[in-house]
Order: structure tokens, then sequence, then C-alpha cells
């Protein structure tokens, strides 16, 4: 009985971690980075756009513009680097403090996730969705995660901290399939 009631519990807690990061298939409409939210314009909680710099003319590359004086990074799939820019916040600087750090992460239908360390964060910065390009920390499991596509419908999803951007076309990261344990490093 104790095996099945513990194998039981292993299931849901699998089915957790995967549907937590992003469904597998291609679409917006399952469960996702962090948690759903049937509406966030009714909830007044802050989203990602609420005071981003943002472009909106070229939709290959990030919609978030890297902040200025930011921390240069890259970011290893194997064979291709993914750069970015860390912002100032609390918890980019946990993860900067960190570095060089290899992170777990798989591909799902918007992002690549994984389950990371607790960072601290300031509950001022959570906010719901993503700008594509995004690099983000999850409040809720704790996940890192670098969010490439539908941020039209990402509002739904909250417990994210912005922590960076990709500084590269979409393309570069939404093209690899699989799971990676990424080499995240300073840029020189």
């Amino acid at each position: 009985m104790r095996k099945a009631i513990a194998f039981a519990a292993a299931i849901i807690m699998a089915g957790t971690v995967l549907t937590a990061c992003g469904s597998s298939e291609v679409s917006s409409e399952t469960a996702g980075s962090a948690g759903a939210v049937s509406s966030v314009s009714q909830s007044g909680e802050r989203v990602a756009k609420d005071n981003a710099d943002m472009q909106t003319e070229d939709k290959t590359m990030p919609t978030r513009r890297p902040m200025e004086g930011g921390t240069k990074i890259n970011m290893y799939f194997g064979d291709t680097v993914i750069p970015g820019v860390l912002n100032d916040s609390e918890t980019a600087k946990a993860l900067i403090a960190k570095l060089p750090y290899t992170q777990s992460v798989s591909r799902y239908s918007h992002d690549f996730c994984g389950v990371t360390e607790e960072l601290p964060y300031s509950e001022d910065d959570v906010h719901y969705g993503w700008l594509n390009g995004d690099i983000d920390y999850a409040t809720n499991a704790p996940y890192f995660t670098i969010l490439f596509e539908d941020e039209e419908s990402s509002e739904q999803y909250g417990h994210q901290v912005n922590i960076g951007v990709m500084t590269c076309p979409l393309k570069n990261i939404s093209d690899l399939d699989g799971n990676y344990e990424v080499r995240i490093e300073l840029a020189e």
C-alpha cells in the first residue's frame, strides 16, 4: 500500500514539474511557466510589460531591450551560445554571484525551463506574464526559464521575476529542442 501511495505521489510530482515549465505541446492554453490565473486584467496585478523598455518593430528579436550597464552573460546550450544581459534585480544579483553556473533545462512550448536553487526576490519585482526573450525566475517552484514565444497570452501565468533578456534572435533558441545542462558564464 505504501509503495502504491509513493508511486502515485511521484507521478503527481512529475506532472507538476512538467506542467509548471510549459507544455510539450505547442499550445499556449496549457499550464505554463508558473501557475495560471484566469484574468490578470481584473486582478490588477503587475504584468511584464509594466514599465518595460520595449521594442516592437522587429518580432524576430526579444521584445524587452536589455538594461544599459547590465551584466552580460553567455548561456551555452551545447555548441549554441545564447547571449543575454542580466538586470540589477536582487534575484539577478544572486544568480550573478553564482556564476559560472550550470542549470538543467528542458524545452517546452514557449520556453526552456528547469527547477533551480531558490533565489531571493523582492515582492515588488513579481509579475504576471513575460515578454519574448525574457530570462525569468519563477518564485512558485523555483524555476529558471528563458521564454521565447507566446507573450501575447502570457499574462495568465504568475509568479515571474524578470532577471534579464536574451540579446540574439529568438530563433536561435526556439530552434533548439530537448534537454540541456546550460552553462551560464559572464561574457568577456
